[in-house]
């Protein structure tokens, strides 16, 4: 017997108290393992560390812009 799930009734889960810093904080670490992975094959550590800034720079700039629109939202609905 299969179930299938009910998007309709998963809950919203809340947001978390700092949403900005721990996106930030989370990408950081991403940048730094690029950096460390690369220092640790032999690799461009100068490349290591552009791709790891462009890559934190897109991805918090990203997940800031949806944390925006998200509590934005809340805030509208009265959370």
């Amino acid at each position: 017997m299969s179930r299938r799930l009910n998007w309709q009734d998963v809950p919203d889960r809340p947001s978390p108290k700092h949403p900005y810093r721990d996106s930030a904080l989370a990408y950081l670490a991403l940048a730094v393992l690029v950096v460390l992975v690369a220092w640790l094959t032999g690799g461009s550590i100068g490349r290591a560390l552009v791709w790891g800034v462009f890559a934190f720079v897109i991805a918090t700039g990203w997940s800031w812009w949806r944390w925006h629109k998200r509590l934005e939202a809340e805030r509208r609905r009265g959370r």
